[in-house]
């Protein structure tokens, strides 16, 4: 567990739950509550309790029961004190890139696509809170965590003064709706950054089966693979769907009163539609990769196809070529006391330079209609 009190360009991290419930523990900023799923379950009666003191809400048991589930696509909900976002995040690397990336392709297909495990990561939205709900491992919550207390301020450190508010300001959420779109960005971003790995091993899939002299035979690992992209299509589909209808969702409140509620609310909008284009690019190129596959065994079954027509063209030339002499052979193979040329001294000779010059024109033939010409 987590906890973060963000007030202007000052971030401090607290231990104890409990005492954010006190009465002055929050009266500016507002409060980031980060707690894994097994934190949730054990605390929610204390969570309930500094909901009630800072947001005069609780949490609807039908949404303690999303934040719980560990299956739940990504979807959105809102109630008239807050909303709900469930974010499906990747589990088994954080998107990263492993530290000794290898050398060349795994032959046995992408390792990266081989199971797409995600988990769901959960953000409710108060006014003054954020709380989110995340795997076991809390490698997101981790991340974002050192970056935000990176980005604070030397005063909320105990050290000198800042040189440049401003530059700090714009690092630091200015509400629980905005530190929760910066997460899911970088949730987001760790999908981007699969992106790398996804196109080297499926390249060398894509050289494999075009390349007419191997042999491809990696049938089930290449079903797998495409089974995986489509499984991945409709994880982004998911998130694209819960952003667009936060999207909708703020496009409906009423007018802010102030201008710093207005200019708030157009840094959440521009940072909603961001975190939107960021999910429609993933989604562009998982289609696009999937569209690559199927690119790759049609070239791969058409070369396979011209391949068996050239073998084709081949043994039907020599065949034409043996065939008018096998005619000739069979027409002296026969049975009759009287045939031309058998009886000669020089009628076999004759017989061979015959069947040699027909062969010799044939292949000539042949060989100017570029049935016998090599392939390029």
């Amino acid at each position: 567990m987590r906890i973060f009190k963000i007030d202007g360009t000052q971030i401090s991290e607290h231990d104890a739950l409990a005492a954010m419930a006190a009465p002055g523990a929050c009266e500016r900023g507002y409060l980031w509550l980060s707690l894994t799923r097994e934190e949730f379950r054990a605390s929610l009666p204390q969570v309930q309790e500094v909901l009630q003191a800072l947001c005069n809400t609780l949490l609807l048991d039908l949404h303690v029961s999303d934040l719980l589930n560990d299956q739940l696509p990504s979807r959105y909900d809102y109630t008239s004190q807050y909303d709900l976002l469930v974010f499906r995040r990747l589990a088994a690397t954080n998107g990263k890139e492993p530290s000794t990336p290898p050398e060349r392709p795994v032959r046995g297909g992408p390792s990266v696509l081989r199971r797409v495990d995600t988990r769901p990561v959960g953000f409710a939205v108060f006014d003054r809170v954020l709380l989110s709900v995340h795997p076991e491992d809390g490698a997101v919550r981790d991340a974002f965590a050192a970056k935000l207390l990176a980005a604070a301020t030397p005063e909320g450190r105990g050290a000198g003064p800042v040189l440049d508010v401003r530059a700090v300001s714009a690092r630091i959420p200015s509400g629980p709706a905005d530190l929760m779109l910066r997460v899911i960005n970088q949730i987001v971003d760790a999908y981007l950054d699969m992106r790398r790995e996804l196109t080297r091993q499926l390249e060398h899939w894509q050289a494999e089966l075009i390349d007419p002299h191997s042999r491809f035979t990696n049938w089930s690992a290449l079903m797998e693979t495409r089974q995986s992209l489509y499984h991945l299509d409709e994880i982004c589909e998911d998130q694209r769907g819960a952003i667009q209808d936060w999207i909708d969702s703020l496009e409906t409140l009423p007018a802010p009163g102030s201008p710093a509620e207005q200019r708030e609310r157009e840094l959440v909008m521009v940072r909603s539609r961001d975190v939107l284009e960021h999910i429609e690019r993933v989604v562009h190129h998982v289609r696009r990769l999937e569209q690559n596959a199927e690119t790759a065994v049609q070239m791969h079954f058409s070369v396979q196809g011209h391949r068996a027509n050239d073998i084709m063209r081949v043994l039907t030339v020599l065949t034409a070529v043996f065939l008018p002499l096998n005619l000739i052979a069979g027409i002296f193979g026969m049975n009759f006391e009287f045939i031309p040329l058998v009886h000669k001294a020089d009628g076999f000779w004759i017989a061979m330079g015959t069947m040699g010059a027909i062969a010799v024109v044939l292949v000539t033939v042949f060989w100017r209609k570029r049935y016998l010409a090599r392939p390029h």
